[in-house]
C-alpha cells in the first residue's frame, strides 16, 4: 500500500545514549520514516540519478547506507507488522494483507513508552485498531478516497478518488506532529507515507520525470505506456523525498538534529509486476539509511546483511531498553559503529496472501537466494494494483500475441518451479534459475538446510486451507471473495475459512 518509512532517533551507538534537547534522562529520540512501495534502488543514493531524491541522497551523504537490507515480506501491512514487532509475519498472526495486528503481540513502541518516550504516528496506518493504543497520538491519513469501483462496475485501472492534492502523499501531518511533541521527553515518531503507492496522478511535482530517461527493468516492456507508468512512479518518489527534507529541516529548526537518529526505509518493492509481493530482491530488498550525526560515519556504506526484524531490537538497545524474548531479530547496533561488522548470516522472507493466494519462502545470503514455492499451480500474478497497471495490462496483450521474452513471460508460467536458486551478484535481477546446476549443489544444500532450520525454529508450515483470490488475475477487478472489513486471522479460523495456526513461537 502507499507507505514510506523513515526512522529518526537521537541516540548513541555507545552504551550511554546522547542526551536529547529539552532535558530528561539520557536516551535517544527516534524518528522512523517508511516509504510505501519504493524499490531499494530508485534513488540517487542507490544509483539511480534519474529519480529526483536530493533529501534521501543527503541522508546517505550524512549517514550510513545499508546495501544488503531485506524485508521479511513484500506486502504492505504484513511488512509493517513485522517491523513493529520484530517478528516474522507468520509469527505475528498478521501475515496476510489487511489482517490487523492482534492485541497480544508485543511491539517495541510500548517498550519505549514504558521507558518514558512520547510515541506518535502520522500518515498511513495499516496496522489495525489494537496497535493504536501503543502510541500516545496517531494522526492517520484518510485513505478512503482510494477505492475500487463497487461491484463489477468500471474498467481495469479505474478508481473513485476523493482525496485531493498533497494529502495523497500521506506526509502532510509529519511536521505538525513533530511540533506537538513534549519538549521534556525523548520521542519516537512512526512517519508513514502513501507515496509511491498507486494510483498515480499527473502534475504532482513541478518538474515531472521524463519518460525517455526512466530505467526499465529487463522483465518489463520498454514501451511508451510503460515508460509513462514509471515516470509517474518517479514523481511520487520525488514528492516523498520533499517531505523527508521537511522533517530534516524541522529537526534542525528545533535544535535536535544532532540528537536524533533517522532511519529511512521502504515497506516493500516497486508496485510493478515481479516487484511488489514477490520475494525476489526487487520485492524484499529495501533502501535502509541511518543518519546519526557524530555517531555514524557520514557517507559510509555497509554490505552487512540485516533484516527488518532487526530494527526493533536495534532501537531498543540504542534506547537502553531490554528487548525481551518476543523479538526474533538481532540488533545491528554494532554495524552503526563498524560498517564491516557482521550480525547475521542469512535473511529470511515469506510470501503469503496479498490480493491473491500465494505461499513461498526465501533465504538470502550475501550472494545467493533460494526460494521454495508451495503453490506451484498458481502463476506469479502481481498485486491487484499491479495487475490494473498500464505495465501489466500491456504485458497481457503482448503475451497473447506471443511477443514477450522469457523474462517478461514469467507472470504467466504454469506450473512454476518448486525451487529456485539465484546468484544475486552475477544475476542481480534473478533471471537464471540455477537449481539444476551441479556446480552449485553445495550452495543449494546449505541454503535448503538454513531454510529448513528457520521453518522449524519459527513454527512455519504450509496451511491446509487456501485463501480465495479477492481480485481477477487478468483485470484486477474484485471477485465475490472481496469483503470489507476483512476478517482477522482469528475470525477466519473460527469460521472455517483458514487453518488454525501452530503453537505460538516464543
Amino acid at each position: 500500500m502507499r507507505l514510506p518509512l523513515l526512522i529518526a532517533a537521537a541516540a548513541s551507538v555507545s552504551p550511554a545514549p546522547a542526551t536529547p534537547a529539552g532535558g530528561g534522562a539520557e536516551r535517544p529520540n527516534i524518528v522512523l520514516i517508511i516509504a510505501d512501495d519504493l524499490a531499494w534502488d530508485d534513488s540517487g543514493a542507490y544509483g539511480n540519478p534519474e529519480v529526483s531524491t536530493p533529501n534521501i541522497d543527503r541522508l546517505a551523504r550524512e549517514g550510513l547506507r545499508f546495501d544488503r537490507a531485506f524485508l521479511t515480506a513484500s506486502s504492505c501491512s504484513p511488512s509493517r507488522c513485522s517491523i513493529i514487532t520484530g517478528r516474522y509475519p507468520h509469527n505475528t498472526d498478521a501475515e496476510e494483507l489487511h489482517w490487523p495486528l492482534p492485541e497480544a503481540q508485543v511491539t517495541f513502541v510500548e517498550k519505549l513508552r514504558e521507558a518514558g518516550y512520547w510515541a506518535a504516528a502520522a500518515g498511513k496506518w495499516h496496522l489495525g485498531d489494537a496497535a493504536r493504543g501503543r502510541f500516545d497520538l496517531v494522526r492517520e491519513t484518510d485513505t478512503s478516497g482510494f477505492q475500487l469501483p463497487a461491484g463489477e462496475a468500471g474498467r481495469a485501472g479505474e478508481f473513485v478518488e476523493t482525496t485531493e492534492g498533497e494529502a495523497q502523499s500521506g506526509c502532510t501531518e509529519w511536521v505538525p506532529l513533530l511540533r506537538e511533541r513534549p519538549a521534556e521527553r525523548p520521542f519516537f515518531l512512526w512517519l508513514a507515507a502513501l507515496d509511491p503507492h498507486r494510483p498515480y496522478h499527473e502534475g504532482i511535482v513541478p518538474d515531472p520525470a521524463d519518460p525517455a530517461r526512466v530505467r526499465i527493468a529487463p522483465y518489463h516492456l520498454d514501451t511508451p505506456a510503460v515508460r509513462r507508468d514509471y515516470a509517474l512512479y518517479y514523481d511520487e518518489v520525488e514528492r516523498l523525498d520533499k517531505y523527508v527534507g521537511k522533517v530534516l529541516a524541522e529537526l534542525a529548526a528545533q535544535g535536535v538534529a544532532d540528537d536524533t537518529l533517522v532511519l529511512f526505509m521502504s515497506d516493500n518493492g516497486r508496485p510493478f509486476p515481479r516487484d511488489k509481493t514477490t520475494i525476489y530482491d526487487s520485492g524484499i530488498r529495501t533502501p535502509l539509511i541511518v543518519r546519526w550525526p557524530g555517531r555514524v560515519a557520514a557517507g559510509d556504506a555497509t554490505d552487512s546483511l540485516v533484516s527488518a526484524v532487526d530494527i526493533a531490537p536495534t532501537l531498543l538497545e540504542l534506547a537502553g531498553v531490554a528487548a525481551g524474548g518476543t523479538f526474533q531479530g538481532v540488533s545491528f547496533a554494532p554495524v552503526l559503529g563498524d560498517p564491516g561488522a557482521t550480525v547475521r548470516e542469512f535473511a529470511f522472507a515469506e510470501q503469503n496472501w496479498h490480493d491473491y493466494e500465494a505461499h513461498a519462502r526465501a533465504v538470502r545470503s550475501q550472494r545467493f537466494k533460494y526460494i521454495r514455492n508451495a503453490y506451484t499451480d498458481l502463476p506469479l500474478t502481481p498485486s491487484a494494483d499491479g495487475v490494473r497497471s498500464p505495465t501489466f495490462q500491456s504485458m497481457i496483450r503482448l503475451h497473447a500475441a506471443g511477443r514477450l521474452s522469457a523474462a517478461q513471460s514469467v507472470y504467466f508460467v504454469q506450473p512454476r518451479p518448486a525451487e529456485e536458486l539465484y546468484d544475486c551478484e552475477a544475476d542481480p535481477h534473478e533471471l537464471t534459475n540455477l537449481i539444476d546446476q551441479q556446480r552449485h549443489a553445495g550452495v543449494l544444500e546449505g541454503l535448503r538446510a538454513a531454510l529448513d532450520r528457520w521453518e522449524r525454529e519459527t513454527g512455519d508450515y504450509v496451511p491446509d486451507l487456501r485463501t480465495a483470490d479477492e481480485f481477477d488475475r487478468t483485470t484486477g477487478l474484485p471477485t465475490a471473495a472481496r469483503v470489507r472489513p476483512r476478517p482477522s486471522k482469528r475470525e477466519m479460523v473460527e469460521s472455517g475459512l483458514a487453518a488454525p495456526g501452530r503453537p505460538a513461537v516464543p
